[in-house]
């Protein structure tokens, strides 16, 4: 039996609240068809305070316990119970490839750690790819050591505890984060080991930003999804494309309008609601997995921030999009043809204004059309032939959109996109 695929709400603690504040969010969540709640780390932070710079995996962040009476894992534990009665499986961010430079590891274990060439643990960086003098480096982090692995048994037992605890609160899957910073064969030990405990645990790999090498290492790790780019996609490049095609068969991937890393769309397009619609229709249709950070429904601008991000974030609310999204996610839902990687054909040559894209199933008998106005300013015309385009005639083919206006009977037809504007159609046969 085929699983659904995930369509993930990324709950961000630190402009949700503490944790019985995170369970106010839930029919909503649940309501416009979400079937994950992806948690960012909640775990007590370093100096620092982000939520990526990890102290104690089995403590919390103060802000997210505040109110919270007992054992802050019970109230974790009623959190995850209350979303699974709502049909919600949970997932956790796992933060391995590094830890706080203050985390009780380095005292603990400085051995698991890489070190400079005078000895002091390292803190990790990365090179700007447009211009290599410029090097970021966060101090507020303690680089672990994977190549090569010291002690790879010991790390292999910590981060097993940690996940082994995480799932006795009612975890289902984990979101790793930077897995390709992390050989694929510490990965292949770890969920395997993992899969011993819960043969049905999701793991994700976030992959942005590397190179194919990178994530080439992780196929034999197990993996069930990767993170891909096509956030950064205007429609008309190659790479997006090609890049599809070479990791599909890695892994499945996750698609995304925004992420707790990117700036929030509805400020990059200042305002344009047009492109936040056509980027969720967009990642909805492009790949198996969906994800959607806390706030996108409702327009808001601020930036999250992993350290000073604050609830009062939700008085700038600018719209509510809940209706649009929960259709897209029911869409999506509905239509196997958009479970999995299937192949992707561009039908339009690059530089064209109407880009149509041909999506197909190895699994499921039909075919899926897409036409996206890739221009933000005006309103552009496209003549279809259903028999060309999707084997079957106009009277056969089932629009798929969302609020669309109402399709024209017809084997030939012309329709007007608005600006930004993207529409689907099915055809059941091939």
């Amino acid at each position: 039996m085929t699983r659904q695929p995930p369509i993930i709400y990324n709950l961000f603690p630190l402009l949700a609240g503490s944790i019985p504040q995170w369970e106010r969010h839930l029919d909503r969540i649940a309501g416009m068809g979400f079937n994950w709640i992806y948690l960012n780390p909640f775990h007590y932070p370093g100096f620092s305070g982000s939520l990526y710079a990890v102290k104690d995996y089995y403590a919390f962040h103060p802000r997210c316990i505040a109110g919270v009476t007992g054992d802050p894992f019970d109230a974790l534990g009623h959190f995850v119970s209350e979303a699974r009665d709502r049909g919600l499986s949970v997932m956790l961010d796992l933060v391995l490839n590094h830890t706080a430079s203050d985390a009780l590891l380095v005292t603990e274990h400085p051995e698991w750690y890489a070190k400079n060439p005078d000895g002091s643990i390292k803190h990790p960086s990365c090179i700007d790819p447009a211009d290599a003098t410029r090097v970021t480096v966060w101090g507020d982090l303690a680089e672990l050591a994977y190549w090569p692995l010291p002690d790879p048994d010991g790390l292999l037992d910590y981060f097993l505890g940690v996940i082994s605890r995480y799932l006795e609160v009612g975890f289902r899957g984990f979101r790793c984060d930077a897995a390709y910073k992390v050989p694929g064969e510490f990965w292949a030990r770890l969920i395997g080991r993992t899969r011993r405990i819960n043969p049905d645990v999701c793991l994700v790999a976030e992959t942005l930003g590397c190179r194919l090498p990178e994530i080439r290492q992780l196929k034999k790790a197990g993996f069930d999804f990767l993170y891909n780019s096509s956030k950064w996609w205007d429609y008309q490049a190659s790479w997006c494309l090609e890049q599809y095609r070479a990791n599909r068969r890695i892994a499945p991937s996750i698609s995304f309008p925004e992420t707790h890393d990117t700036p929030r769309l509805i400020a990059e397009v200042g305002g344009n609601q047009a492109v936040v619609k056509q980027r969720y229709l967009f990642a909805a249709f492009f790949s198996t997995g969906l994800l959607m950070p806390m706030g996108y429904e409702f327009g808001l601008p601020a930036r999250l921030n992993v350290v000073h991000t604050r609830p009062d974030q939700w008085q700038e609310k600018q719209y509510d999009l809940t209706d649009f999204i929960a259709q897209v996610n029911r869409m999506k839902l509905a239509c196997p043809v958009l479970w999995g990687e299937g192949p992707i054909r561009r039908l339009t040559r690059s530089g064209r204004p109407v880009v149509l894209l041909r999506k197909s199933s190895e699994t499921h008998p039909g075919q899926v059309l897409a036409l996206i106005n890739a221009t933000l300013s005006s309103q552009t015309g496209v003549k279809l032939n259903w028999p060309k385009l999707l084997g079957q005639p106009g009277g056969t083919i089932q629009e798929l959109t969302p609020q669309a206006a109402t399709m024209l009977p017809g084997d030939t037809i012309k329709i007007d996109l608005e600006p930004a504007e993207m529409r689907l159609f099915y055809s059941a046969k091939v």
